[in-house]
């Protein structure tokens, strides 16, 4: 079986190692009529053409651009930072392995056969954020009226802008995608018309603390999907450099290393694949890895400048908040 780590020592570039991976993937699948593992190649592509062609995202990031310099003339007074990045090529192989174990162990639960190969592979189409763009607002202490909470008044603005964005990109070439999720109209929060897009995460905080509001929309431009992110810097904080960061996404994967205990080694060979995957991977000692322009000291000394455990980034904005000395009341 062939593992994303036989390709992590060569040397070679982020984007050598995915097309070699890919090409290699496709012609085991073939041989093996694993249409699994066909997809898996395919969702790599997806991958690789996204670091290919860049001229997209230079249109992409314009146009989201564009909300930013809207926000810095309805916003003055807030500051605020966008940020995108590509997923890691290791989180996506992540990523993609963990869902299957999850589709997996929760259909052999539900119905007591496993799936077969054809409805696994119906499943993994599920994969939009590839492209990922984080909004992140704080308000200034000097911009509260005496009695004020700051958490308050900031979850006001952020909803607020939450509620513009979509129409915005609409009107720029982007479609808004349902989410899926049933929620509840809230006065002062997600309108009506716009509640139905996001996977509110501050209304119903994730166990790990996680809060966030996540909106998927589809570019009709470069023809594919992204995700926007709306945060505070509180809620920023949390998931960058508190409980709710990747030890809260390494605990989520220590739990599919569990559904091992449900599914038995031999019985679902698709889940076994997955699980050696996944398992390597998180076994993977980074400081030995030799992919080029990355270096690792140890899994918390990381300096990425490919993409290959971080991500690459492509849109670094930030606007600080303006009128601090004025002594500026701003009123909701």
């Amino acid at each position: 079986m062939i593992t994303l780590n036989d390709y992590l020592f060569s040397g070679d570039t982020v984007l050598k190692i995915l097309l070699q991976y890919s090409a290699d993937l496709k012609e085991e699948a073939i041989k093996t009529h694993n249409i699994v593992d066909l997809a898996h190649s395919n969702f790599r592509i997806q991958i690789i053409e996204l670091l290919e062609h860049t001229d997209f995202l230079t249109s992409q990031s314009q146009r989201i651009k564009e909300f930013y310099m809207y926000m810095t003339q309805k916003y003055p007074f807030l500051a605020f930072t966008f940020k995108g990045r590509i997923k890691s090529l290791i989180r996506a192989e992540e990523k993609f392995n963990g869902y299957i174990l999850e589709y997996i162990h929760d259909y052999y639960l539900d119905n007591g056969r496993y799936p077969n190969e054809t409805e696994i592979k119906n499943k993994l189409n599920c994969f939009r954020d590839l492209i990922a763009y984080h909004i992140v607002i704080s308000l200034p202490q000097c911009h509260l009226s005496e009695g004020e909470d700051r958490e308050t008044q900031e979850l006001k603005y952020l909803y607020e802008i939450a509620n513009v964005l979509p129409g915005f990109l609409e009107e720029r070439g982007f479609t808004a995608e349902l989410s899926g999720y049933s929620s509840e109209k809230v006065y002062g929060y997600l309108t009506e018309d716009n509640a139905s897009y996001y996977r509110d995460y501050v209304q119903k905080t994730r166990p790990s603390g996680y809060s966030s509001l996540h909106i998927t929309l589809y570019d009709n431009f470069a023809r594919c999907y992204t995700e926007v992110q709306l945060r505070t810097k509180d809620m920023d904080d949390l998931a960058e450099i508190g409980r709710a960061d990747h030890s809260g996404y390494e605990k989520q994967q220590e739990e599919n290393r569990a559904k091992r205990d449900s599914i038995p080694e031999g019985e679902c060979r698709i889940f076994d694949e997955a699980y050696e995957r996944l398992i390597s991977l998180q076994k993977l000692d980074l400081s030995s890895v030799d992919v080029n322009m990355f270096k690792a000291y140890n899994d918390h000394l990381i300096n990425d400048g490919c993409g290959l455990f971080r991500g690459r980034q492509i849109l670094p904005f930030e606007h600080l908040s303006r009128f601090q000395d004025d002594n500026i009341t701003v009123n909701i």
